[in-house]
């Protein structure tokens, strides 16, 4: 695989990432004020809450306020995050305003499965199947497969394309039984294994087994993460998640079209650093200008 696409969608994570791991706590209006700005850059695809137990996850415990508060923007997909019924229950509430999709969520390494669910890959099929029925009863179509671990673990140490192979025609035996079409696979590079070489290797063979999936890619920007699970986002202090502003850069820079207007989102990271009150990681947003970027990296 040596072609590039012409365009690249970008989903956006920075709400529902930043906000969960920042210690605030962040007022529901700027919550709001951030989507609402994103919204605005050319960004078509937004992730905007985690509706997973406020317990768990704190700084989304308004969650419901800020799917009540923020006013969506035509051509605009705003989605959610959860994991079990409680949360589905949560977001089916918000059908209109969020686009729901279920997935079936499996691991190409059993190791990461273990630590990660206390489950093995058996179990957790089996988990995916219930899971695959509830979303299908409840009227959400489940259309996309998603492998974690798909370039390497901690855990396990190198995943190979056969494995992920193996992984993706499991969860297609998961939909065929369900009667649900999948016409997108997700390949996370979850614990930062990713290189080129690896990704060519592993998108090249799953390309040529199912020419007809769309692909969608879930990276970082580093090595070594024990278990972060984010990709493109505002990068609000996670370490090795990629700032959508600095990936929106590099796209151009490679002739790959986002639809994403660069100098907006930048304002909007520099706005995102005076709601959390410090500085974000991204080299881009203390440039000075875009230009004076280009400048330093020519």
């Amino acid at each position: 695989m040596t072609d590039l696409p012409t365009h690249a969608e970008i989903h956006e994570e920075g709400p529902r990432e930043g906000f969960q791991i920042e210690p605030g706590p962040i007022s529901t209006a700027d919550k709001i004020k951030l989507i609402e700005a994103l919204a605005a850059t050319g960004l078509e695809h937004i992730q905007a809450c985690s509706l997973v137990n406020p317990r768990l996850v704190p700084g989304w415990a308004d969650a419901e306020a800020v799917l009540n508060g923020f006013r969506p923007r035509p051509g605009v997909e705003y989605t959610a995050l959860w994991f079990n019924a409680n949360g589905l229950e949560r977001a089916l509430a918000f059908r209109g305003k969020l686009t729901l999709h279920g997935a079936i969520a499996l691991t190409a390494s059993e190791a990461f499965t273990r630590k990660n669910l206390n489950r093995s890959h058996a179990e957790n099929v089996e988990a995916m199947r219930k899971q695959t029925s509830l979303h299908l009863s409840k009227g959400v179509p489940v259309d996309r497969i998603g492998v974690m671990a798909a370039f390497g673990c901690n855990y396990q140490g190198d995943i190979s394309p056969t494995q992920v192979i193996r992984t993706l025609e499991d969860g297609l035996a998961i939909a065929a039984e369900a009667g649900t079409n999948i016409t997108l696979f997700s390949l996370a590079d979850t614990m930062g294994w990713a290189t080129p070489a690896r990704i060519e290797r592993v998108l090249g063979e799953v390309r040529s087994r199912w020419p007809d999936k769309r692909l969608a890619l879930h990276l970082h920007d580093t090595r070594g993460l024990a278990v972060a699970n984010a990709h493109a986002g505002l990068r609000m202090g996670a370490a090795g998640n990629n700032c959508t502003e600095e990936l929106v850069l590099l796209c151009e820079e490679m002739g790959i079209k986002t639809g994403v207007d660069l100098d907006k989102l930048i304002e909007v990271g520099r706005m995102a650093e005076t709601i959390v009150g410090h500085q974000l990681p991204s080299e881009l947003i203390h440039a000075g200008s875009l230009d004076a970027f280009r400048r330093l990296a020519a």
